[in-house]
């Protein structure tokens, strides 16, 4: 064990060392150099070895170290083990093997977010706002999401069970729940009107914008003789995903222009993500629908739509997750994950807990008996209330937003019909100033 812990602890400095030479401002305190306070870990590591009374994996010790060392910067970075990288990178590709739930941390419990459609947790009937008390043999009281995910997720064909609480019950009921692969449908579209089509991205997995551009080319198909004449993009609940994959479906619908920049600590511009202008969608009548749940990805989209003036934004404001985590592969699969950017829209702004704010602000309305994932977003919290949340580099950009009402009896997707409402009014005033025919 001796050797085993002088090799992770070499480990630990040659890492240190590095992360020194690619960021020197932040590896050196004002009285010179943090490395020799590494030897405090060398020494808590060698009296474990020599005194302490229980067994201990000693590889598991020092990973969690590092995660301790990282939760004291922002919540997004992080120390992802092995097989938390593995899964990450899963996520990614929109493939793994599992349940399907989307879940969250709130209020210190394991909550149900939503159930992906036609998963083993859908069909044994798991609902948005149920609270998952146990899996397995496990109690989730003060489980950390990255566990609880791990626990549900396993083999195709393998069993967990899980006990839910859901609002009302006074005791918890389980369920056996069968894992298998499971593909998240990134983008689901349907037609509103002749002509009018209605996108919702969920998440900016791998192939989104392939996604997207088919949809679309799907939907001109469908029309027949009928000319493809708005779009209603619905960003809605997607909780961000791959940078790249969010330029190219912004430059689905963009002339020529910058989508996003990235800026370091110093505010010098680390990239620039522009659209080459070459869609032939860059010209639709395009509305735009955001809420609380559009973080990050989603965020860019709808901040470089909006600041091209391509596009009017209907909702309520982004959550405001601006801040850029780059991935450093480490030995033996696990890997660092590190804000060291924030983004900018093409208009300067920050995202960065300031989020993205519609040009039309309309509420959620709830129906008469709310359904808990309309009562979760609106209890969402922002970027800009997590525990530790990088500050915003600038004010909130909206200076003041239109604002829509509506009466008691307007249908449950209300932000879905303003949206539709103001594209219709938006081609019916493009149609009235197009000249007449001869």
């Amino acid at each position: 064990m001796k050797t085993r812990f002088l090799s992770l602890f070499c480990a630990l400095l040659i890492g240190a060392a590095v992360l020194g030479c690619v960021a020197p401002r932040m590896a050196r305190a004002a009285d010179g150099s943090p490395y020799p306070r590494l030897d405090v870990l060398g020494r808590v590591l060698a009296q474990l070895e020599r005194h302490y009374i229980g067994a201990f994996d000693d590889e598991a010790l020092v990973h969690d170290a590092i995660k301790g060392m990282l939760r004291a910067l922002d919540p997004h970075s992080s120390f992802l083990t092995p097989d938390e990288f593995a899964r990450f990178q899963e996520d990614a590709e929109g493939r793994f093997c599992g349940v399907g739930l989307e879940v969250g941390i709130r209020d210190n419990a394991l909550t149900v977010i939503a159930p992906i459609p036609d998963s083993p947790a859908a069909r044994a009937g798991v609902r948005p706002g149920d609270r998952i008390v146990r899996i397995g043999e496990r109690e989730t009281v003060e489980m950390g999401l990255d566990e609880a995910v791990q626990l549900m997720r396993g083999a195709a064909g393998t069993e967990v069970r899980i006990s839910v609480l859901r609002r009302g019950d006074k005791r918890p009921h389980s369920l056996t729940l069968r894992r298998e692969p499971v593909s998240v449908r990134s983008v689901v579209s349907r037609s509103l009107a002749p002509g009018i089509v209605h996108l919702h991205v969920r998440v900016f997995q791998e192939r989104v914008a392939a996604d997207v551009r088919a949809a679309l080319r799907a939907a001109e198909k469908a029309q027949g003789e009928t000319p493809l004449r708005g779009v209603v993009l619905d960003l809605r609940r997607n909780p961000g995903g791959l940078l790249v994959e969010a330029v190219r479906v912004a430059e689905v619908f963009m002339p020529a222009g910058a989508v996003v920049s990235i800026r370091g600590r110093s505010g010098a511009v680390q990239n620039n993500y522009a659209s080459r202008g070459q869609s032939p969608y860059r010209a639709l009548p395009l509305v735009v629908l955001i809420d609380a749940g559009s973080a990050s990805a989603a965020e860019i989209v709808a901040g470089a739509l909006k600041d091209s003036g391509r596009a009017l934004l209907v909702g309520t404001r982004s959550f405001g997750k601006g801040s850029v985590q780059r991935i450093f592969p480490l030995r033996g699969g696990a890997a660092l994950k590190l804000t060291t950017a924030l983004y900018h829209t093409p208009a300067g702004h920050v995202i960065q807990a300031a989020g993205i704010a519609p040009d039309v602000e309309v509420a959620s309305l709830l129906p008469p008996e709310p359904d808990a994932l309309t009562q979760a977003m609106r209890e969402m919290p922002a970027e800009r209330d997590l525990p530790g949340h990088l500050p915003p580099a600038d004010a909130p950009q909206d200076g003041t937003a239109a604002t829509a009402t509506a009466d008691t009896d307007a249908e449950p997707d209300y932000q879905l019909q303003v949206a539709f409402q103001i594209l219709s009014g938006l081609l019916r005033a493009a149609q009235a100033q197009a000249p007449a025919q001869p």
